[in-house]
């Protein structure tokens, strides 16, 4: 899912619009041939187009940076702003694209419309006006109000407290849903480079946070809870317009060489007790980091079986694909055992049907896998390989030493 910025987006847009609006009462300043009541002649001996550009111009609060840009002012001297929500007279230094300064509207400045000018050798050159609104108190803000994120999801998170007297520099955010405490800092070249006092950070949920309403809480300096915000995650499920997975399985194949996944059945697979037998699942697009834990557990298996993903050429164009054999337990009664297999974050359990046999010494499908996943036994060594002559005599070649073993 897309990923969601703290309510502050919403002003930044806000800001955008009002700077546009800036920008063209800007233009229409050019087309006049300057602003403010002295013309650019009177002010530098220029050709009367004298430029002034405000970002920031309006719905301002105390405290936030207005962006003055002057151009077209010609000679050597100074160039100043003055203004009510300044606290003194500010002067622009030289650029490539004339004069710029980023001034600070005073946190004392009342809520209003005020006048700017700008001053070049003594004169007025431009004119234009700032608005100010009040103050807002400090926020923080993690989600925006109902939102849920998903397992693996980044989030982002941000403490603004451009309110009088707030003065913390330090800041970090701490979950049970985070791997790690976030820092929140401040970036001056963000899209909010207006607010000098908005501190942000991100975290990414680990893939296997469970569901649940988790506790976000800010610190301050020296461990001062400054506030605290809940954080609802859930995976995605069959139906939610995000899930994009589908799971299939599981089903089983024999741990003969001979055979693959393209042999498994869902229903009706029958496997000796004490002998081994592939668990197969597939699924279109898994949870992140979801490949790590896949399981499939069974009242007839050993252990639980991790199922490791298929990487050899035979699964090219397939979905992906996960199987591991899994040992039967010696001396099971005959019957139909369930095999359960739970994937994106248990939204996704499947169970399939297992028809245990009487064990036989010999029987087929009987292994000396471990249940650690392809590769594991020497029959899926053998069909990773490829199914070669070799690898299916190397397990005739085992089964037989195991036979004259046993009749010892």
């Amino acid at each position: 899912m897309n990923r969601t910025r703290t309510p502050v987006r919403t002003r930044t847009a806000i800001r955008r619009r009002t700077a546009a609006a800036a920008v063209l009462a800007a233009g229409a300043l050019w087309l006049a041939g300057g602003a403010g009541p002295a013309s650019a002649d009177e002010g530098d001996g220029g050709d009367g187009g004298v430029h002034l550009l405000l970002n920031s111009a309006f719905d301002n609060r105390p405290g936030e940076l207005v962006d003055i840009q002057v151009q077209g002012i010609r000679g050597h001297g100074d160039v100043t702003v003055s203004s009510p929500v300044f606290a003194r007279p500010v002067r622009l230094a030289p650029d490539e694209d004339g004069h710029h300064g980023r001034p600070a509207i005073a946190m004392t400045t009342e809520p209003g419309t005020y006048p700017l000018k700008v001053r070049a050798g003594g004169r007025i050159v431009a004119e234009e006006r700032v608005e100010v609104k009040p103050s807002e108190r400090p926020s923080f803000s993690v989600t925006t109000p109902g939102q849920v994120l998903r397992p693996g999801e980044r989030l982002w998170m941000a403490y603004d407290d451009l309110y009088p007297g707030e003065t913390g520099r330090s800041f970090s955010v701490h979950s049970p849903a985070f791997r790690a405490p976030v820092r929140l800092t401040h970036d001056p070249s963000s899209t909010d480079w207006n607010n000098p006092r908005l501190f942000s950070g991100a975290a990414e949920l680990p893939p296997g946070t469970r569901d649940g309403t988790y506790k976000v809480t800010l610190y301050g300096a020296g461990g001062r809870v400054v506030d605290e915000k809940p954080l609802v995650v859930r995976a995605a499920r069959p139906g939610d317009r995000d899930y994009v997975g589908r799971a299939r399985g599981p089903a089983f194949f024999d741990a003969r060489a001979e055979t693959g996944p393209e042999d498994a059945r869902a229903h009706g697979h029958r496997v000796p007790a004490g002998g081994t037998v592939n668990v197969l699942w597939r699924d279109r697009s898994p949870d992140r980091g979801e490949e790590e834990r896949l399981t499939a557990t069974s009242p007839a298996f050993e252990r639980p079986v991790r199922l490791r993903r298929d990487d050899s050429k035979a699964a090219d164009g397939d979905d992906p694909r996960y199987f591991a054999p899994a040992r039967i337990r010696r001396g099971l009664a005959p019957g139909s055992y369930e095999v359960t297999v739970a994937s994106h974050h248990g939204r996704v359990t499947k169970v399939g049907k297992l028809q245990v046999t009487a064990g036989a010494a010999g029987a087929s499908g009987r292994g000396d896998g471990d249940g650690g996943g392809p590769g594991a036994s020497a029959t899926t060594v053998a069909y990773v390989a490829g199914g070669t002559t070799a690898g299916v005599l190397a397990a005739a070649g085992l089964g037989a030493l195991l036979r004259r073993r046993a009749a010892r």
